[in-house]
């Protein structure tokens, strides 16, 4: 299958099931196991296997010391649930340029992939999932749920949230994340999608939400989701230059080497300010470059589900 077939040129994900499924499977393919073993269910006691039972479950191992068969009985874990939450701010639509090939996704095309990717995995061990979008206002809120329907219908919002035009608008992202801490209220596995850019409040306020996502026993994952080419290293030609900030609409015209030491200097002291206040309120921080693929989602994934199940 020719995966960028399967892309919608109009900007939205043709099958972003499908494509979610492609990107976890090629994950498991890559590692010697499947890290998934023994999330659904784990072991309780042997039992004799009687002719015709399927032999999926044989435990080879004790048939080699004792010359008899037995197979391995499970019991089934409690269920995961786990809330998603997409910052959908204009400056999650950067670029702008970029379109939803796996070698061009925006840093809303990447948070909605690696959501769907996420939700595909909830989905085969039948867990609960809900998602909420905000951008300037608090845009979409679905609850934990595991049907059908249900995963089908999140799939959709996060198609339609990848094709919406990036307008320029600020985002409160402190305010909504408050709003649905308010609306979590059994124990969840919480991932929080968004590039931290804010301007009109202060890191401190971003934070006091993010604690708030804490209670009731939350494991709360932050996605810090950027170009790390662009908005890290500032890796522009030395041409002239118009930057524009998408969500307020000002702009500044410059050399972009005239100002590239100072700017990396301030944004690594940033992310490295970011790094030690999640430290510190125990919330677990994931560096996620859109260009550096899925694979530190999804084994931030699997690491965090182990904790809280």
């Amino acid at each position: 299958m020719d995966l960028q077939k399967e892309l919608n040129k109009t900007g939205g994900f043709k099958n972003l099931a499908l494509l979610a499924k492609q990107v976890v499977e090629g994950f498991i393919a890559g590692m010697h196991k499947s890290p998934f073993h023994g999330f659904s269910a784990e072991f309780a006691e042997h039992k004799i296997y009687n002719p015709g039972e399927s032999t999926k479950h044989i435990d080879w191992k004790l048939y080699a010391k004792t010359d008899r068969l037995y197979t391995k009985r499970y019991d089934e874990e409690t269920n995961l649930r786990c809330h998603l939450i997409i910052d959908n701010s204009a400056s999650m639509h950067y670029p702008e340029s970029a379109g939803t090939t796996l070698e061009n996704l925006n840093k809303i095309a990447f948070s909605a992939l690696a959501s769907a990717s996420l939700m595909h995995i909830l989905k085969k061990q039948r867990d609960a999932v809900g998602l909420s979008v905000y951008s300037d206002q608090y845009d979409f809120y679905a609850p934990e749920k595991g049907s059908e329907r249900h995963h089908q219908m999140l799939i959709h919002k996060l198609n339609e949230t990848v094709m919406e035009k990036s307008e320029a608008k600020t985002t409160e992202t402190y305010r909504y994340l408050h709003q649905i801490a308010e609306k979590i209220h059994r124990r969840s596995l919480i991932f929080v999608f968004t590039d931290m850019f804010q301007s009109s409040e202060s890191d401190e306020k971003l934070f006091e939400a993010l604690r708030h996502l804490k209670h009731n026993k939350h494991e709360v994952v932050l996605f810090h989701v950027f170009d790390k080419s662009k908005e890290l290293s500032f890796d522009f030609d030395n041409k002239p230059k118009r930057f524009i900030d998408i969500e307020t609409g000002e702009h500044i015209n410059l050399y972009a080497d005239t100002v590239k030491n100072n700017y990396q200097t301030a944004v690594n002291a940033y992310f490295k300010d970011l790094r030690i206040k999640c430290g510190q309120y125990r919330i677990k921080y994931v560096e996620a470059d859109i260009n550096a693929g899925f694979d530190s989602i999804l084994t931030t994934y699997m690491i965090e589900r182990q904790k809280i199940i």
